[in-house]
């Protein structure tokens, strides 16, 4: 089988559920072609990351002189295919945030992207969030392209289902992989129920770079570990409001995050303005092996999100056998279990979480790391992505098999 990914731009820091499919993928003995929309604008600190970029083809790179070109090849070559996929775009350009222009330039993407399809004999189309990628790859395939599916991750999606024309994208994609069961449930509020048996539960995996070595012996400090992009949506407010709770009521615990973005200046005001000093620290982005070496010198996880789908950073603290503090949120409470492999508090409370982190602190060290040994066996059962990998090859052979 020849399957095209696409994403809007790939690789990204944040986006390496996507790599190891696609590797796992490739390992399964799929060929593989990379495509974005456009070309990842930020550093990538992974050496994996950078052979990726290398081997993807960003749409964008065409150029204005090049999408004019498709636009007219295609429409001479396909007109009533290009008719149709117009008033497609149109109709879903209407709708939405994005305006008609935005969306017409989707169409001029769609027809290079029909092309270089057909240059590279691909059978199947799968991209990643229900977003402007899959309008793309919807509209190729209106105008004669490949057969097309998606994964929808979560808040991103539901929050704008109707803007982003997700009705439309299901009904017409060959399957929808929801990444946890609460994605799914709210994909069917979304579409009709004849289409509801498109959508199948394929959530994202770790591999053995978590999952491979044995887990660490649990350290002697009070440190914890959060990860994610610094925003209002992950909570870091709130945790640094309840880290500074117990920093006054005397008690020592450390706190690591890792990751970046726009809440950054604030974090760090947070920091200083409750006195905390070297007992908060901000380490900014890093690549899987050292998340992987923060995960092992903590002797918990802590993720206060109030919006999410299915947070791989949670399996990969669960691989690495750490129990993990966090919120009733999405698709969370499927990976967290309250006294199994850890704790769940309402999102958005500074008291609940302050009684949360209480919890891991009066824990005995054998107590957390019995924990996080069940974790570990969890992610290993449900979330290897050898095993996801043939999932997602099963519903790509389906698809390719069912277009007439």
């Amino acid at each position: 089988m020849k399957i095209a990914y696409l994403v809007n731009q790939y690789p990204m820091i944040s986006h390496v559920f996507i790599r190891r499919e696609i590797l796992a993928v490739e390992r399964e003995g799929c060929q593989v072609t990379r495509y974005s929309l456009r070309r990842t604008r930020e550093a990538l600190l992974d050496p994996l990351d950078r052979d990726e970029a290398a081997k993807t083809n960003p749409v964008l790179d065409a150029g204005w002189a090049g999408l004019l070109r498709a636009v007219v090849s295609v429409a001479m070559e396909r007109p009533a295919a290009f008719v149709g996929a117009t008033r497609l775009a149109l109709r879903v350009g209407r709708r939405s945030e994005r305006g008609l222009l935005r969306h017409l330039i989707y169409l001029a993407e769609a027809c290079v992207l029909v092309r270089w399809f057909a240059r590279d004999r691909i059978e199947h189309v799968h991209a990643h969030f229900g977003t402007n990628s899959t309008t793309v790859a919807m509209l190729c395939h209106e105008l004669g392209g490949p057969s097309y599916s998606f994964t929808a991750h979560g808040s991103q999606e539901i929050d704008k289902a109707l803007l982003l024309g997700l009705g439309d994208k299901i009904a017409r994609a060959a399957f929808v992989a929801a990444v946890s069961s609460y994605v799914r449930s709210q994909l069917f509020r979304r579409c009709r129920f004849r289409y509801w048996s498109k959508i199948r539960l394929v959530p994202c995996g770790v591999d053995d770079m978590f999952l491979g070595p044995g887990p660490a012996p649990m350290p002697r400090e009070r440190r914890l570990l959060t990860v994610g992009r610094l925003s209002e949506e992950k909570g870091q407010l709130i945790l640094i409001e309840a880290v500074a709770r117990l920093h006054r009521e005397g008690r020592e615990l450390d706190l690591v995050m890792i990751g970046d973005g726009e809440l950054r200046s604030e974090l760090e005001a947070a920091i200083a303005r409750n006195a905390l000093g070297q007992g908060v620290k901000i380490l900014g982005w890093a690549d899987s092996s050292a998340i992987r070496r923060a995960l092992d010198e903590s002797c918990a996880f802590v993720l206060p999100s109030f919006a999410e789908g299915l947070p791989v950073v949670i399996m990969e603290a669960l691989a690495r056998a750490r129990p993990v503090l966090s919120t009733f949120v999405g698709g969370i409470p499927e990976l967290v279990v309250p006294g199994r492999n850890g704790w769940l508090v309402p999102a958005g409370s500074v008291e609940a979480l302050v009684d949360g982190l209480r919890q891991i602190l009066d824990a005995r060290m054998d107590q957390l790391a019995e924990m996080g040994i069940r974790g570990r066996e969890d992610v290993r059962q449900r979330h290897e992505i050898g095993s996801i990998a043939l999932a997602m090859i099963a519903l790509f052979r389906d698809a390719i098999e069912a277009k007439p």
